[in-house]
């Protein structure tokens, strides 16, 4: 065993997390489920979505006997959809080809869809306690400023450099409390800013201490100024407390979610949906919602509209199912607001 993963195995026996949902009776399905969840997401906020997840779906194999929708109600304010539409396509594929158990090769886990190398690997050393190597953002950074690289860390020659070297630090044995120390030490310790030296058990062997290059690890991107996207929401609803949604097509923003009526013009929405029967001198605004992608804002205008009802059952809703159905955090702030006790709290 290197001297690296030794001193992170010690350290991690005393200062390491050991107690987080996903680690108490661990299984391969629960490491699964956590790394997903965990992609571009903190662990406080994980934490409750986790523990409801597998409390409503405990395997893979009930899992695959649910609807895309009760998976995406569940994932409802988590963000980064495609994760929950992964999950519940790859949990038909373990059903059907692996008896409803993860396989516990690289190569067929990477096959998998929302599986990439690093979550193979933490499923393997984490769930399987094989040896793999992670490279996940926090895994990164520590690697990064202990070899004091100053590249871009998503350039291809880097990515593979970092991977020669995470494979390098593994030891011959104790796979899973390794992976997991590093893990922990890059969100403990070796933080993205401020991290803590003075506290990290490698720090009088890391390049990029002595160097004094840690704050500039990992290289900064120049930040885009993000477009804005201005749109008008519209909510049709009936005197009995249903709400009009519809659902966005599987592929693109929010995907298999339901929303509001959608588009630049208020006219438009009215004029094409005229099926539904709407009272227009019923119609108010109702407020302004902002919302942040990975690329644009997003700026509505929500106005309400009272309307005779239709015959389309699938699209109206109950205002208080919107905890059953996959709608998106901008969308479901709004239902909590404008319901009280079953009701539109306004009427």
């Amino acid at each position: 065993m290197n001297s690296f993963s030794t001193k992170l195995i010690n350290w991690h026996r005393e200062n390491g997390r050991k107690n987080l949902p996903w680690q108490i009776k661990k299984t391969p399905y629960k490491v699964w489920i956590s790394e997903i969840m965990l992609q571009q997401t903190q662990v406080k906020t994980v934490i409750p979505y986790f523990k409801k997840f597998v409390r409503i779906f405990p395997n893979i194999s009930n899992l695959a006997d649910s609807n895309l929708d009760e998976v995406l109600a569940l994932w409802s304010g988590l963000g980064y959809y495609a994760r929950a539409r992964n999950l519940h396509k790859t949990s038909l594929i373990l059903k059907k080809e692996f008896n409803s158990n993860l396989p516990n090769t690289l190569e067929e886990l990477i096959k998998l869809p929302g599986i990439g190398r690093s979550t193979a690997g933490a499923i393997l050393s984490l769930g399987f306690n094989k040896r793999a190597p992670i490279l996940d953002g926090n895994v990164k950074r520590v690697i990064a400023r202990y070899t004091n690289i100053r590249e871009d860390l998503d350039n291809t020659k880097t990515l593979k450099y970092l991977w020669d070297i995470s494979e390098e630090l593994l030891p011959s044995e104790g796979f899973a409390i390794y992976n997991q120390s590093v893990m922990d030490l890059g969100s403990m310790v070796c933080k993205k800013t401020n991290p803590l030296c003075h506290l990290c058990p490698v720090s009088r062997s890391c390049l990029g201490k002595m160097n004094k290059t840690i704050q500039s690890i990992p290289k900064r991107k120049k930040k885009k100024n993000k477009l804005s996207k201005r749109v008008i929401w519209l909510l049709p609803y009936t005197e009995s407390s249903h709400i009009y949604l519809e659902k966005r097509p599987t592929k693109g923003i929010w995907g298999g979610l339901w929303t509001f009526l959608e588009d630049k013009n208020l006219k438009t929405i009215l004029r094409d949906n005229k099926n539904l029967k709407m009272i227009e001198d019923s119609l108010i605004r109702h407020s302004s919602i902002k919302h942040s992608f990975t690329h644009y804002n997003l700026e509505a205008e929500l106005y309400l509209i009272k309307s005779k009802g239709t015959d389309n059952i699938n699209h109206w809703k109950r205002i208080d199912d919107f905890n059953k159905i996959g709608v998106p955090k901008p969308i479901l702030s709004v239902l909590k607001k404008i319901q009280r006790n079953g009701k539109i709290s306004f009427l």
